[in-house]
């Protein structure tokens, strides 16, 4: 029975003692290790979630992974691996119950589930969604929820996840790859004509300070110049946006993109404001947001259609 599987929350524990000797294990060790823990049987690790995907084990050692992650217990030094971090280390040693309530004392793990952008207080993630647990999704205010809210709570996390895995992914890669990826997403957001063109303005703008170049439009009545930064923890300041905008003093251009896996200072946000150029500033977040809308790098794994009655059938002449 899938409720005899223990959920994602209470398999937080578990997960977290098999990193507990430090070493670097792949996501597939972790699993081993847990499903030994447990001695789950032949049948358990057989059962799939419904639709097929994946099984409810794995579902549920990865979710365990994920939240731990997002709480700083677990560090992921490259993709597909996982170590216990001194947070990690910290948790254990307290004998506290590792789970939703623990991981919500942390800043980052609420901003994780928040459903704005707002900041989060430490209290948020008590009221969060739960997902995994064997029986559909669950919350602790599941009376004050509709289901179209908790599909929706869901659907956030699920992206959450997904945006933290693009950055990752994005690290993974050649400079030369994010700069075409850059390119890329803003074809699929409408710029430009064909790849055929935006890659040969690509070829000609490696120097100055720009990345690429870009049609506004179809007609190429104007062009976008591209930057792009891939920087894991360094803050975008105010002087590589100056020198950005020189490189578009150099082109005679007036409009730019500067796009960054990781986050611009208040400094560097404030000087767009006051410049007659229009550059655009693109953080980790942003980007990640508009690959996903925009279906550049991910693609559909499954569709939910949540209908309605049709009240025009349903009306008698």
């Amino acid at each position: 029975m899938v409720d005899t599987i223990p959920s994602y929350e209470e398999m937080m524990p578990a997960v977290l003692k098999v990193l507990a000797d430090g070493e670097v294990k792949t996501l597939q060790q972790m699993y081993l290790a847990v499903s030994n823990h447990y001695g789950f049987t032949a049948e358990q690790l057989a059962r799939t979630i419904p639709s097929g995907k994946t099984t409810y084990v794995r579902s549920r050692v990865g979710w365990a992974k994920t939240y731990m992650a997002k709480a700083g217990l677990i560090s992921q030094p490259k993709r597909g691996v996982c170590q216990i971090t001194q947070r990690g280390r910290e948790a254990l040693a307290s004998g506290k119950p590792i789970n939703n309530h623990y991981l919500a004392q942390f800043e980052d793990f609420n901003r994780f589930l928040s459903t704005s952008n707002e900041p989060s207080t430490t209290n948020k993630a008590s009221s969060e969604v739960n997902i995994s647990r064997g029986k559909g999704l669950t919350h602790q205010h599941d009376e004050a929820q509709t289901p179209t809210e908790l599909i929706d709570i869901a659907f956030t996390a699920l992206n959450s996840a997904l945006a933290d895995e693009l950055i990752e992914q994005i690290h993974t890669l050649s400079p030369k790859f994010f700069e075409q990826l850059v390119v890329d997403l803003m074809l699929a957001m409408g710029y430009g004509g064909s790849q055929k063109d935006a890659g040969q303005a690509t070829q000609y703008s490696s120097d100055g300070g720009v990345d690429g170049i870009i049609k506004e439009d179809k007609l190429g009545l104007d062009s976008i110049y591209l930057q792009a930064k891939r920087y894991r923890d360094n803050t975008v300041g105010r002087p590589d946006i100056q020198a950005f905008a020189g490189a578009l003093d150099m082109h005679r251009a007036r409009k730019g993109v500067f796009i960054t896996t990781s986050n611009f200072s208040k400094d560097a946000r404030d000087f767009v404001t006051r410049i007659e150029k229009r550059i655009v500033l693109i953080d980790g977040h942003e980007l990640a947001a508009l690959m996903i809308e925009h279906n550049v790098g991910v693609s559909t794994r499954e569709l939910y259609a949540v209908k309605a009655i049709d009240s025009d059938y349903f009306a008698e002449e």
